[in-house]
């Protein structure tokens, strides 16, 4: 696993710091993808669940914060350095697992996969 996959990038938030994700509509790479339904902002331990809504017949899919590359307060967007096919083959959500170390390997196994050098590059 990455060393910093589950850390936002030192850019993505600018000056504004206290930003509720919650609903915010999420963009990969090549389109809308759904939406934001919990984001978390521990060093280390940080993470957005989006909720794909009918897109993946309701599929939820935790992404490690690095995977976040800009934040738009004004257009409630978040942007991912992901495809949709990557999000889509990303490991199912687990609601009763996901807060546990096995699962959160799990998922940073498969999202360290891609070229990754750390924060701001991808």
């Amino acid at each position: 696993m990455q060393p910093d996959l589950w850390n936002y990038r030192s850019d993505v938030y600018g000056d504004d710091k206290t930003l509720d994700l919650a609903g915010y509509h999420v963009e990969a790479t090549d389109g809308k993808i759904g939406s934001v339904d919990e984001a978390t902002y521990d060093v280390g331990e940080s993470y957005i669940v989006v909720d794909t809504g009918p897109w993946i017949f309701g599929k939820k899919v935790m992404l490690p914060a690095s995977t976040v590359t800009r934040i738009d307060p004004q257009e409630r967007r978040v942007y991912l350095a992901r495809t949709k096919e990557e999000i889509k083959n990303a490991p199912e959500f687990d609601e009763a697992a996901f807060k546990e170390p096995a699962y959160r390997q799990t998922v940073g196994d498969y999202y360290g996969r891609f070229p990754y050098d750390g924060p701001g590059t991808f």
